[in-house]
């Protein structure tokens, strides 16, 4: 798929392996869904959880032994965050943008870069207020983003 930005095709992205059978993972799919909990409530991200799961425990596609994804599982649970966890990277990055905006003023590239990520996260609002994962009167303001930086 084509860039948003610039005139570059992207890259291709890599494919898992066709093979489904995983005779060697030894876990089943209620321990998995309690070391998903376990993880979450330590305040993990579904990413950083699927990565301990896969470094920590040899577990190389939790959705295949669960047959749900890691964050259906901890919404189901009732530990997921109100803001879902693309937005909020893209809220922090935006913030250290920012920062580095008012250290340096003359660095227009950044001025850029802050540009594109904004329109990034007004777009991904957009859907996500379609999807009604976040609230209708839920509003984007760039000073009040600090805040949710440090969650």
């Amino acid at each position: 798929m084509a860039r948003m930005y610039s005139r570059k095709k992207g890259q291709s992205g890599s494919n898992k392996p066709v093979n489904k059978s995983r005779t060697w993972i030894r876990y089943k799919p209620k321990e998995v869904e309690l070391l998903i909990m376990k993880l979450a409530k330590e305040g993990k991200s579904s990413s950083e959880i699927g990565l301990v799961l896969r470094d920590t425990y040899g577990i190389p596609d939790s959705k295949f032994i669960t047959k749900k994804k890691i964050t259906d599982i901890v919404k189901e649970k009732g530990l997921a965050k109100e803001i879902p966890e693309d937005l909020l990277n893209l809220i922090r990055r935006s913030v250290q943008i920012r920062k580095h905006i008012e250290e340096n003023r003359s660095d227009k590239t950044a001025l850029r870069g802050l540009q594109l990520t904004e329109s990034k996260i007004r777009r991904l609002i957009k859907y996500y207020k379609e999807q009604k994962v976040l609230p209708m009167n839920w509003k984007f303001d760039a000073k009040s983003l600090r805040i949710y930086a440090e969650q």
